[in-house]
């Protein structure tokens, strides 16, 4: 009888684990801290140019918003990011240097592998 209720116990524990696994690889999970927050999108009156740039590292919608809100921190300067894609197109109502978007995303930990 012992042996049930431990093999059931441990079952119970497995699927908690794997349905938690799911989510955090589908974005769903709350990895880093919760996806609950949403962060406010930047309105540009003009675009001037707009850049593609390639992030490693972000694995869920807390990650997501945390580039979001990096890249919308610098003056002038709007993303829309997606952590399933691995991309932060910033569009920019004036030239930002490619460093300083860099700097802030990589500040906050994660890695710009390439600009396009």
């Amino acid at each position: 009888m012992a042996d049930i209720i431990i093999i059931g116990v441990l079952l119970i524990a497995v699927f908690f684990g794997a349905r938690a696994t799911l989510k955090h690889f589908k974005g769903e999970g709350a990895c880093c801290g919760g996806a609950t927050y949403k962060p406010t999108a930047r309105k540009l009156d003009k675009v001037v140019a707009c850049k593609t740039f390639v992030i490693d590292g972000m694995s869920c919608q807390n990650c997501e918003n945390r580039v979001h809100e990096a890249i919308n921190s610098i003056e002038g300067v709007s993303a829309v990011v997606s952590h399933k894609k691995g991309t932060a197109i910033v569009s920019m109502d004036h030239i930002v240097e490619d460093s300083l978007i860099k700097e802030a995303i990589e500040k906050r930990g994660y890695m710009v592998r390439e600009i396009r």
